[in-house]
């Protein structure tokens, strides 16, 4: 994708700004697709092609190659407008710094905790492969098999929803809080109070992924009670939520662009 297109797409009026900032990354659960610049740029038509969305297709590699350095041009531009030298030492010293910031968000004990509960996903998934079973009608699903009055589907559906919703956030809640904890730590050290929202929204993106998760986990249990790792599970996410919302007292406030305000999702 050239120059032109990126700066055609970042004009047009449908797009809400900031929208992609604040959010899961699910697109195919998300009602604002049609007006998120980054869905856009996804859905382009130099992407469109499925092979080319192959890691190991080398056309791949090239479009998203060109896609990078006309981002690199337009920051470059920016750079220049404001009379910013983006000088090579200057450039190493604010990687380094960024290392040092990453480096102190994962240590916070929150980042600390939404590790773990990766571990502990991994471990359940591995141990609990064949939850879903044999759906046939010849046969009874893992819920009917524990007493529990569901249709075979239904069953089958609901459970692979849980699943699908625990395996989504899995890692992302790690990687969210992270950004928040870099945000924080910006703020801080430089007193800027953009960072702190941005780490409010990032972390606000989090807890909605610790709670949707926990709710999965809450419907497994409900057919699963003997799951004693799935308790282990929802009750790191408890500890968790408890301490995201005692590092981000006012992540729950912040406003989404387009999901937490009054914009049409068409």
């Amino acid at each position: 994708m050239d120059k032109d297109r990126m700066d055609d797409l970042a004009r047009d009026p449908r797009f809400i700004p900031g929208i992609y900032n604040y959010c899961d990354r699910w697109c195919e659960r998300c009602a604002f697709t049609a007006r998120c610049m980054n869905y856009a740029m996804g859905e382009d038509e130099e992407f469109a092609d499925l092979q080319s969305r192959d890691v190991e297709n080398e056309a791949f590699w090239d479009k998203l190659e060109e896609t990078f350095e006309s981002a690199k041009e337009m920051i470059r531009e920016e750079a220049e407008e404001m009379d910013i030298d983006l000088d090579e030492q200057d450039l190493q010293e604010s990687i380094r710094e960024q290392d040092a910031i990453h480096d102190a968000a994962e240590s916070q004990p929150y980042s600390r905790i939404a590790m773990r509960y990766i571990e502990i996903v991994e471990t359940w998934f591995k141990s609990n492969e064949g939850l879903l079973g044999d759906q046939s009608d010849e046969s009874e699903s893992p819920a009917q098999a524990s007493g529990l009055d569901v249709e075979p589907a239904d069953d089958a559906a609901g459970i692979r929803d849980c699943l699908e919703v625990i395996r989504w956030y899995q890692r992302q809640i790690y990687v969210k809080l992270c950004r928040a904890a870099s945000g924080t730590i910006r703020s801080e050290r430089e007193d800027i109070e953009c960072f702190q929202e941005d780490a409010d929204g990032s972390a606000k993106v989090a807890i909605i992924g610790i709670e949707r998760s926990m709710a999965a986990w809450a419907t497994l249990l409900r057919r699963f009670p003997d799951h004693e790792d799935a308790i282990f599970a929802l009750g790191t996410l408890k500890r968790l939520l408890r301490q995201v919302e005692s590092a981000f007292p006012n992540a729950r406030a912040f406003y989404r662009p387009g999901f937490d305000t009054d914009d049409d999702p068409e």
